[in-house]
């Protein structure tokens, strides 16, 4: 790693992170109380998500690009979102063991964002690996790529920010009508549905003209 210029090292970094805000997000209400893991989590998430922004932007200024870096960067994205997603839809699956329940609907939704999420990012992963095996090129994320991540990484931050806003509300107004509802989650959830097949289906329209084929 001391051969890495800066913005691959924060892209690495962000990759170390990753399993310590899962680990953060799976401790059992019995270990730690939801709200803490709740608030902790939301705190490392957002530093994690900040050496996403950073890397890009360093990069760009200092003429820092490499391949390593446009390959790693996306993949390194991928784990920081489908990790802290997985550990969140676990809890929601089991709110005996950590305290806090969601409704069944935005479960149900929540899930299937994720499964989108997965597929989609295992059809693009493949499809970046034909590019470099076929044409040499690595292709780095586009403009609808990084409206992606950012939908996504704010569908997290609203998923582990409105609970405990809910929870506030209902400590001061206990009969609170829109207790457990969770607005902006399902709005940003939905939002990071659309933007995920969205920019999948346009990567893979630009990268197919790339491969060369016998057809």
């Amino acid at each position: 790693m001391s051969k890495m210029n800066l913005p691959n090292r924060l892209t690495m970094l962000r990759l170390c992170l990753v399993p310590v805000c899962m680990a953060l997000l799976l401790l059992p209400a019995s270990l730690l109380r939801w709200e803490i893991a709740y608030g902790a989590g939301l705190v490392l998430f957002i530093l994690t998500s900040l050496t996403d922004m950073f890397d890009g932007k360093i990069a760009r200024a200092r003429n820092l690009i490499t391949n390593f870096g446009k390959f790693m960067d996306p993949v390194a994205d991928k784990f920081m979102v489908i990790g802290t997603m997985m550990a969140l839809l676990f809890r929601m699956l089991n709110p005996a063991i950590y305290g806090l329940s969601y409704r069944t609907p935005l479960v149900a939704v929540y899930f299937a964002t994720v499964v989108a999420i997965i597929f989609r990012e295992l059809a693009i992963t493949s499809l970046r690996l034909v590019l470099v095996n076929a044409s040499g090129q690595v292709v780095a994320a586009n403009i609808l790529g990084k409206i992606k991540t950012v939908s996504q990484i704010v569908a997290i931050c609203t998923l582990l920010v409105e609970p405990l806003i809910d929870k506030l509300i209902c400590h001061f107004a206990p009969d609170f009508f829109a207790a457990g509802v969770y607005p902006l989650t399902w709005l940003f959830v939905a939002v990071t549905l659309v933007f995920t097949l969205w920019s999948g289906f346009n990567y893979i329209k630009g990268g197919w003209k790339l491969i060369s084929t016998d057809w």
